[in-house]
């Protein structure tokens, strides 16, 4: 039978996840989706978010059923994101796709139970959809610097250090290097907050680093969905640079974001 592997973020997939069940910490959006089957895994659980606006959390899980795959998110309540031994020793399953339940997979099961359940999975036999790199530089009018919208933060390169970065991603820091917290020395960075508690742990650690950083609440705003966290995003949590710049909760993304390309 297949073994399982347990990943942070499903961006560190490498040769070890082809044919296993892997638990990622990541959110269960598309994006995440995408690379587990390109990574060749078996089946993959992830975590549900929060859900969050337009269901945006899980929606990966049936993204993958076109290439039947199974899929499970763990619930934001059990474990936390970014943490795939939490999730494995504590989560619970929010949803699954077909597969999953046809594999016995159901909501309120333990994520190991579930693991149990996918290694019986086939291997996915079909494709699904090519995503196009979701990675935006634009220069507004009048701004001091580039604004850099990337659906994952596993997309920012090192060109971004000084600019404002918005992300699709959670802002919780993945695995325990606080380098995870983001790969450059951004002036700015926005992130989901897949739920609250957890998901802004990042903030303090970017704090530390000078970064102003802010997250929005995951039901204001797709998580995965960079131009919908700073188009619809509303703050939840902000670390101290990012207030100076005016970030707080409730106000919204796009004056957070129009003051730090100002400043």
């Amino acid at each position: 039978m297949p073994e399982w592997v347990l990943l942070d973020s499903i961006t560190r997939a490498d040769a070890s996840a082809r044919g296993a069940v892997v638990v990622a910490g990541s959110h269960g959006g598309v994006y995440p989706a995408s690379l587990a089957l390109k990574a060749g895994c078996r089946a993959v659980i992830l975590h549900d978010a929060g859900v969050g606006r337009d269901g945006a959390g899980v929606a990966g899980l049936g993204w993958l059923e076109s290439a039947g795959m199974a899929a499970a998110a763990v619930d934001h309540r059990s474990a936390e994101i970014g943490q795939a031994a939490a999730m494995l020793e504590r989560g619970r399953i929010s949803h699954a796709n077909r597969a999953a339940r046809a594999l016995g997979v159901v909501a309120g099961m333990s994520c190991r139970e579930a693991v149990e359940c996918l290694r019986g999975a086939a291997l996915p036999a079909g494709t699904a959809p090519d995503l196009a790199e979701a990675r935006e530089v634009l220069h507004p009018a009048g701004a001091r610097r580039a604004l850099v919208l990337v659906d994952s933060a596993a997309l920012v390169v090192a060109g971004d250090a000084g600019r404002v970065v918005v992300t699709g991603s959670h802002g919780a820091l993945f695995g325990t290097d606080p380098a995870n917290a983001l790969r450059v020395d951004a002036f700015a960075a926005l992130f989901n907050d897949a739920g609250g508690g957890v998901g802004t742990t990042r903030l303090p650690v970017l704090e530390g680093r000078g970064i102003a950083a802010a997250t929005v609440a995951a039901m204001s705003a797709r998580i995965g969905a960079a131009r919908s966290t700073w188009e619809d995003g509303v703050i939840s949590a902000a670390n101290a640079p990012a207030r100076a710049l005016g970030a707080a909760e409730g106000v919204p993304a796009r004056d957070f974001v129009a003051r730090a390309l100002s400043t």
